[in-house]
């Protein structure tokens, strides 16, 4: 019985044979891989990956396509909600190290996938994940680019992304009514970028973007203000202008919130 793609999970279910064989190829699988696949679906990229893998973890919430999935003897079925999934956990159940992680996204939570898995990006390998175009032209986008905002900023501070393939609607079913691509995320190697607070990073780059028009003194100044920043930092620029690396020096000067009387 032919599944029927649901709107509220997102589906659109991949089904052009000559796209997939490119995503794998791009992957480049391994035998010796603890790989995790988010959102498998009808298996499109599934099967073509236990071709090269004696066993595939995979992440699904639907249950009627758990179902399915659970029959193929090489996959390892987690049932739940990828944003619940504690993948460093995960990593220590499969004995890995490192894990390498691919999907076919939901278009209508990718963002709050991609900083779910910001938590869990040291103990990444890579990252090959499908998405809307525009949001990977936004992951990778340089600063004074209209696409260039805060996932620009989060990911590429401790993420190197290339965009390695166009998808285009057709290659779907349903088809979506934008186009799409695969990413490949490599997480920066320790000494290639600066520890920091992440959460103060997160609200930090928030902020500097909630006005995108307007020079960041009107909405970054006031929150270094009230942070009690004592150091120096251009803020007649808008949002967009100012590089990854200045907002991560930023972060690292600027004093802990106070705690709560």
């Amino acid at each position: 019985m032919k599944h029927i793609p649901r709107k509220r999970f997102g589906q659109h279910f991949l089904t052009d044979t000559g796209i997939i064989d490119q995503i794998v190829k791009h992957i480049a699988p391994r035998a010796g891989d603890a790989m995790v696949e988010i959102g498998p679906g009808t298996g499109a990229l599934t099967q073509p990956l236990t071709e090269h893998l004696p066993q595939l973890t995979v992440i699904e919430l639907d249950r009627d396509l758990i179902l399915r999935l659970q029959m193929h003897p090489q996959l390892r079925v987690v049932q739940g909600d990828v944003l619940k999934v504690d993948f460093a956990a995960l990593a220590t159940e499969l004995q890995a190290a490192k894990l390498r992680i691919v999907g076919n996204l939901p278009y209508n939570i990718s963002s709050p996938i991609l900083f779910h898995l910001l938590d869990f990006v040291d103990i990444v390998q890579d990252q090959h994940f499908m998405l809307q175009k525009e949001v990977i032209d936004r992951m990778v986008a340089q600063p004074a680019s209209s696409a260039y905002g805060r996932i620009s900023v989060m990911l590429q501070w401790r993420y190197a992304m290339e965009n390695v393939l166009f998808v285009p609607p057709e290659s779907f079913d349903p088809p979506p009514r934008v186009d799409s691509a695969v990413v490949r995320m490599i997480p920066r190697p320790a000494g290639s970028f600066a520890p920091l607070d992440q959460p103060l990073l997160e609200e930090l780059v928030r902020v500097a973007f909630s006005q995108k028009r307007k020079l960041v003194r009107h909405t970054l100044g006031r929150w270094l203000e009230q942070r009690q920043f004592g150091g120096t930092f251009d803020l007649q620029r808008r949002a967009e202008e100012i590089p990854v690396d200045e907002y991560v020096q930023l972060a690292g000067q600027v004093p802990a919130a106070p705690a709560p009387a």
